[in-house]
Order: structure tokens, then C-alpha cells, then sequence
């Protein structure tokens, strides 16, 4: 897989092959390094050399020459100057380079060198760019990974909002209804068991007065009338409750003779019931909530 195909996937956003290894870069062909030239070409390359250095030496004299005397005016030698350098530039923007020297051995062994130089900085680039190439690839799978790791806590997520979704549907409003029925009719026979269970404790441990009581009560020189009309404590508690529930605004009731006075001062001293403030009288259920 070539470089270029690789930067192509990574802009279109295509995974890259991670299973196939990007095949490194052929090593360059060695280059001949020519570090000497013949005696021939060294003396040629050193008459050259002289020759330009005594060039350059007789282009010095003349500009030590012409300089101008040290009394003329500063400013003017700045302009001076500025003007002799930007004609200077001038020429040498229009100059054509010239080659040092024309022979090809020691154009060879320049060239050469200058290979070398090209190669090795080639290969540092190399280097680098492998380097790069490596870091990029981790990071290429660790991103993968997270990738597959999104996935699937989305594909999670996806399949609980459908579940959901079918739960809801399922429970239509028909169904809670009756769910909430169900529920009533629970508590009802609840408080129907409750009630029951009441009225037989009640039943058994608080029986209503009969002849036997009153005439053992008649032995003791207590005088006792039984009223045949006497609600049990039942149904006194019963009366109680539903006063409470019915009118909460005035939950009293009138104690008269169907209460047998034992009873109803039990329930006051108990705490089950309590006295009207102003009508002894009337008594009401006590607040237990």
C-alpha cells in the first residue's frame, strides 16, 4: 500500500488495513563517493583557484582606490554606497552563475558530495517520517478500539430504548386501569378481613351485659337496669369510624342510652375516644394520624 493511498483512506475516513504491513521504502542505490581527484585535476583546480583569488584581489585594490576621501560628508558616502550596492545587486540578479571549473572529474567529485549531503539528510527524512508513520498506527488501532467500545454501549443503549418502548406499549391504558382495580379490591378485603377479625375479639372479650351480670351485680347491692336496646362496642367503634370518615367536619356523636357507660368510659380512658370540649355528652374517635 502506497503513502498516497494511505493519506487517501485517512481523508475519505476508510479504515485503514491494519493486518497488511505498509512495505518500507527501498533503501537508495549506494553512490559512489569520490573523495580524490588525479594530480592533474588538482593542479588545474589550483591554477583556477589562483587565478580568481588574484582577480579578486585586483578588484579589492580598485575599490580601495575609488573609495571616496574620508572629508566628504557622511550622508553622501551613505547614499554613495547604497547606490554602488544596489547596482551590485542588480548585476548579479542579471549574471548567469558560472561553474567554478570545467573539468569533469572535479565536477564529479562535487557532485558527489553534494549527493552524499542530499542523501543523508533524505535519509534522516526518512527515519522520520517512519517514526511518524509508527505513531500514527498506534493511534490508529487505540482509536479503533474506543470506536468498537462506543459501538457498543450505542448498539446497548438501542436495544434497552426498544425493549422500553415495547413494555409501554404493552401496558395500555386498559391495563392500568384493572391493575389499579386489582389494587383497590385488595385493600377493601384487607380492611374486610380486618374488620372481621375485630368483630370476634370484640365479640369474645367484650360481650354485651346479660341477665347473669345484672343479678350478680344486684347481689353486690348495686342496682343495675339492662336496656335491651345496648349496641355492643362494636358497633359503637363501627359508628365512630364512619362518623369520622363521613363528616370529618364534625365527627362527634351523641352518647345516649343504647351506650353502656362501662364501655364508653373505657374508650375515653384508653385514649380510643375522646369528650366533646363543651358537650359531655358527645364524644368522637381520637386523631391517630
Amino acid at each position: 500500500m502506497s503513502s498516497n493511498e494511505v493519506t487517501l483512506q485517512q481523508e475519505n475516513g476508510q479504515p485503514l488495513d491494519t493486518k497488511s504491513e505498509v512495505q518500507d521504502t527501498p533503501a537508495p542505490p549506494a553512490i559512489p563517493f569520490y573523495t580524490e581527484c588525479s594530480e592533474a585535476a588538482q593542479a588545474e583546480l589550483f591554477n583556477e583557484c589562483e587565478e580568481q583569488f588574484a582577480q579578486l584581489e585586483m578588484l579589492q585594490n580598485e575599490i580601495i582606490l575609488a573609495e571616496p576621501d574620508s572629508d566628504e560628508n557622511p550622508q553622501e558616502q551613505s547614499v554613495n554606497r547604497l547606490t554602488a550596492v544596489a547596482a551590485e545587486l542588480k548585476q548579479w540578479q542579471t549574471r548567469q552563475p558560472e561553474l567554478l571549473s570545467t573539468n569533469p572529474e572535479v565536477l564529479l567529485v562535487v557532485g558527489a558530495e553534494e549527493l552524499q549531503k542530499l542523501n543523508s539528510q533524505l535519509e534522516l527524512v526518512l527515519s522520520c517520517s517512519q517514526a511518524k508513520r509508527d505513531t500514527l498506527r498506534e493511534t490508529l488501532k487505540s482509536e479503533q478500539k474506543w470506536l468498537e467500545e462506543k459501538k457498543e454501549v450505542l448498539r446497548a443503549g438501542t436495544e434497552h430504548v426498544v425493549k422500553q418502548r415495547l413494555e409501554n406499549e404493552r401496558l395500555s391504558e386498559h391495563s392500568v386501569l384493572q391493575d389499579t382495580k386489582k389494587k383497590i379490591q385488595k385493600m377493601k378485603d384487607y380492611q374486610n378481613r380486618l374488620m372481621e377479625t375485630l368483630t370476634d375479639v370484640l365479640a369474645e372479650h367484650f360481650p354485651l351485659p346479660t341477665q347473669e351480670t345484672t343479678a350478680d351485680k344486684k347481689k353486690k347491692n348495686i342496682p343495675q337496669e339492662l336496656n335491651e336496646n345496648l349496641i355492643s362496642l362494636n358497633e359503637v367503634l363501627e359508628l365512630l369510624m364512619n362518623t369520622t370518615l363521613e363528616t370529618p367536619h364534625d365527627p362527634y356523636v351523641s352518647i345516649d342510652e343504647t351506650f353502656w357507660p362501662p364501655y364508653t368510659e373505657m374508650l375515653l380512658r384508653h385514649g380510643i375516644a375522646q369528650r366533646h370540649p363543651e358537650d359531655c355528652f358527645k364524644i368522637r374517635l381520637e386523631t391517630f394520624y
